[in-house]
């Protein structure tokens, strides 16, 4: 997982700069520029709505008695959404852009949420009730008592 997470940060900036390097060649360093600002004006003001949005729904939730988890993780990845908006890039745009879209938002959080559950599933195997490490447990393995 830390070998991906070094590769994305060493590979998205250099995809980013070819990108626009070639999108300025082709239109112009100042319309380059200018869609690199637009973007972010556009990103920024759409990130605010749906976070507006999200806040909303997460009020009505907790008013409801209700833990607004499904919301928490929305409202999470509407601000990955304008960090990532507000930087200059195509990929990270697009990226961004995605996030905004409400359905693909959803889908992305129960794909998260999915991951979540294997992960703290793993992890929560080698523990019994009375919080015993468990027999299936392997020497070296990680045992987290409850």
């Amino acid at each position: 997982m830390f070998g991906r997470m070094i590769l994305l940060f060493a590979l998205l900036p250099m995809i980013e700069l070819f990108l626009l390097i070639n999108l300025g060649s082709r239109i112009g360093p100042m319309p380059t520029i200018g869609l690199i600002v637009l973007t972010g004006i556009i990103g920024a003001s759409l990130a605010r709505h749906q976070g507006l949005s999200v806040l909303s729904r997460i009020r009505s939730e907790m008013a409801a008695g209700k833990p607004p988890t499904a919301e928490l993780l929305e409202g999470a990845l509407v601000v990955v959404a304008g960090i990532v908006l507000i930087t200059p890039g195509i990929v990270t745009d697009l990226f961004g852009f995605l996030l905004l879209i409400p359905s693909v938002r959803r889908t992305f959080c129960e794909n998260l949420k999915k991951s979540f559950s294997v992960k703290v599933g793993q992890a929560s195997a080698f523990v019994r009730r009375d919080g015993r490490p468990s027999s299936h447990a392997k020497d070296g393995d990680d045992v987290i008592e409850v």
